[in-house]
């Protein structure tokens, strides 16, 4: 199983972007798919963006589209969320997550770890 650590969340106000980061390790990383959540406060974790194992396909959430832009960079163990023109909405605790099948399609995701979060808040 791959570790996963997750930073860039941050304060900003509406309209601003913010690139959140997730590092992985422990684990052959290049060949999962990876996926984005978040949990606003009093909700449940919700699905944001996810991106197949070689990057070739991806999908978000409908509130997102257009907005936020998932990549990975294989060499390094990492994946990205871009997220541009914040909306207050957007206020959550994002998680980084694994796929737990190897070469698994973008879609249905099936987490098998997951990081500790990074706060965003959003302002208006």
């Amino acid at each position: 199983q791959v570790q996963l650590v997750e930073s860039g969340g941050v304060a900003v106000q509406a309209g601003g972007s913010l690139r959140l980061s997730c590092a992985a390790s422990g684990g052959t990383f290049s060949i999962y798919g990876m996926a984005w959540f978040r949990q606003a406060p009093g909700k449940e974790r919700a699905f944001v963006a996810s991106i197949n194992w070689n990057g070739g396909f991806t999908d978000y959430t409908e509130s997102v589209k257009g907005r936020f832009t998932i990549s990975r960079d294989n060499a390094k163990n990492l994946v990205y969320l871009q997220m541009n023109s914040l909306k207050p909405e957007d206020t959550a605790l994002y998680y980084c997550a694994a796929d737990h099948r190897p070469f698994a399609s973008v879609w249905p995701f099936s987490p098998g770890s997951w990081g500790q979060g990074t706060q965003v808040t959003v302002s208006s």
